[in-house]
């Protein structure tokens, strides 16, 4: 018979609430039971019970973790100022986690989450929903099979609205990131990045609070090239305002013999041209459809939703439980990602390109003269 999860929830209405919807999802789950719920927020806090069912709910996510005895825990807020303390005091208890993103402010708080998690054998799950996705399957066979020939470059941007800059680096460019490495096939190797301010360079005087709990911040414009092991390079930029309609959040990778463009979600939205010059208006050819049945065939799927996308990670997160395997998106891909970040305000700071995993493992704003 499956095995029952005693789940616990982690919210902060008002400070990032219940992230994309992440306790209601939870829900989903026949074999999960949602034992306890916690948030500061009294009023947050009883209508999350009443949505999930929970059955006892606690002011200190501490104290829900010292009174019951749970295997799995979800932290929900978006704001990431508490990650690292929630996902250490679920290692410390035992704990396997699922968490909305990003991971955490800084690569010293990855390094402790990682390992608190590594040292106690547990593990943990991110809702970057795009690395869940049966499509992101097909992408990454189409490519490793030679569709599009050997892969060149690939190039994503944030949405570029009002948070354009470091904010959408944060918030959603790490999906974008999460999608580069894993259509580059691993890990950036080094980083060259500028970060500007109204059009100059970001200096001291510039960085601010950053919103959702990111901690020190700068920059309305971002732009960035890595280097991968494979021989690609990888390029992310997001500048404020600049979001076009339809929106250009998406990541394009561009290979000999043609490109492969998929957007950010669960079942999201792909595309390959096979063509050389990567250019249709040259050559006729068309851009074709990817779905989770492959190339040019209609999409038979129906959970293409984020609530789908999350139940297809918690899925994920049991199976990896129960086989003793890694997540398809781990605590060590978060960091990963994380790292691509930090990498961008670092390389800024020194003006040079740095190598990753980098040096220092703070804020690299905190560090400007």
């Amino acid at each position: 018979m499956a095995k029952t999860y005693r789940v616990g929830i982690i919210g902060r209405t008002g400070k990032g609430d219940y992230g994309h919807g992440v306790d209601v999802a939870c829900t989903k789950l026949p074999n999960f039971e949602i034992v306890a719920l916690a948030d500061d927020n009294e009023v947050g806090r009883g209508a999350a019970m009443k949505r999930t069912n929970a059955k006892t709910g606690y002011a200190d996510f501490r104290e829900m973790f010292s009174k019951e005895k749970l295997d799995i825990v979800a932290i929900c807020p978006r704001w990431i100022d508490q990650h690292r303390d929630m996902i250490v005091a679920a290692a410390e208890h035992g704990c396997h986690v699922y968490m909305e993103k990003p991971f955490c402010r800084t690569l010293a708080e990855c390094d402790d989450a990682v390992k608190q998690l590594e040292m106690r054998h547990l593990k943990l799950g991110i809702a970057h929903i795009s690395q869940y996705s049966p499509v992101l399957d097909v992408v990454k066979a189409l490519i490793h099979s030679g569709e599009i020939g050997d892969v060149l470059e690939l190039r994503g941007r944030g949405k570029e609205d009002r948070r354009g800059g470091g904010e959408d680096m944060w918030v959603l460019g790490s999906h974008i990131f999460g999608l580069m490495r894993s259509l580059a096939g691993g890990d950036a190797l080094t980083c060259t990045a500028t970060v500007t301010q109204q059009g100059h360079k970001v200096a001291n005087a510039d960085v601010v609070e950053g919103a959702e709990g990111i901690g020190p911040l700068a920059g309305d414009h971002v732009q960035a090239t890595y280097a991968f092991a494979s021989g690609a390079v990888g390029q992310f930029a997001s500048r404020r305002g600049m979001g076009g309609s339809p929106t250009r959040f998406a990541i394009q990778v561009f290979g000999s013999k043609g490109v492969v463009e998929m957007e950010s979600g669960y079942l999201a939205k792909a595309f390959v041209l096979q063509d050389s010059s990567w250019s249709p208006g040259r050559t006729g050819k068309k851009w074709l459809p990817i779905t989770s049945a492959g190339i040019d065939k209609p999409e038979t799927r129906t959970d293409g939703t984020y609530e789908g996308g999350h139940v297809a990670a918690l899925t994920d997160l049991v199976d990896c439980i129960e086989r003793d395997r890694k997540p398809k998106c781990s605590a060590e891909d978060s960091r990963a990602i994380i790292e691509m970040i930090s990498a961008v305000f670092e390389s800024h700071r020194l003006g040079e390109p740095v190598e990753l995993p980098l040096k220092s493992r703070v804020n690299p704003l905190t560090l400007l003269g």
